[in-house]
């Protein structure tokens, strides 16, 4: 994994999930502009500092990465299948990748606001060392954004065969977890999520609305 110069063992390592199809935006959200940088850009610059590398899920063009000297790691199961599958490519590139670490941090590319702490608090939620550690805000889980255990990877693959629905809730609720809260942050434009999704043209104005009142907010 390429991406970060910490020198932080401890930091994890982060994997970006933009293998989907983006069918509700019509076109990659990897290159959609957010005031004025990609949000692949935003997300890359906000996980540079919390992690020890990052490498990204893609399953089509992989240009937006190759700028970035990314790693491109595609779904091991075909047929764009939902995130689980990208979460799964993610834990097998990091047991290849990144033989000393226990867990993987996934971030959507679609999400670029989310929390500079984010992956600090994560890993301090974990205490027995085998929890999926999800993230929190407002009572609704963004369960995208989540420490995974690697150990969990073989278990993964035969949920992904097995439930018709691919439900990335439900295959957490299988299993022991840690949740983390994060707060909702005050604005001029209303209260941010922190984890706002952009799916929608619409949703990228909203984005755009914020940013002048993020920086100086955020947690």
């Amino acid at each position: 994994m390429t991406g970060a110069p910490s020198s932080h063992a401890t930091f994890p390592p982060a994997v970006i999930l933009a293998g989907g199809l983006s069918s509700r935006m019509g076109r990659p959200k990897a290159g959609l502009v957010l005031g004025g940088r990609s949000m692949l850009t935003r997300v890359i610059e906000r996980l540079r500092p919390q992690v020890a590398g990052i490498a990204i899920n893609l399953n089509a063009d992989p240009d937006p990465a190759s700028a970035f000297g990314l790693e491109v790691v595609p779904d091991t199961i075909p047929g764009f299948v939902g995130p689980l599958a990208g979460i799964l490519a993610a834990m097998r590139h990091t047991v290849r990748k990144s033989p000393g670490a226990s867990h993987v941090l996934t971030v959507p590319v679609d999400t670029p606001l989310f929390p500079k702490s984010l992956a600090a608090r994560l890993k301090t939620a974990i205490t027995s060392g085998g929890e999926i550690a999800v993230a929190f805000s407002a009572g609704e889980m963004h369960p995208l954004f989540a420490l995974w255990p690697v150990a969990l990877a073989d278990d993964l693959e035969a949920w992904i065969h097995a439930d018709e629905k691919r439900r990335v809730r439900a295959f957490i609720a299988r299993h022991e977890s840690a949740t983390v809260e994060f707060p909702l942050i005050p604005t001029a434009a209303g209260p941010l999520d922190p984890f706002f999704n952009i799916n929608t043209p619409e949703e990228l104005r909203q984005a755009e609305a914020w940013l002048p009142y993020l920086e100086d907010r955020e947690p």
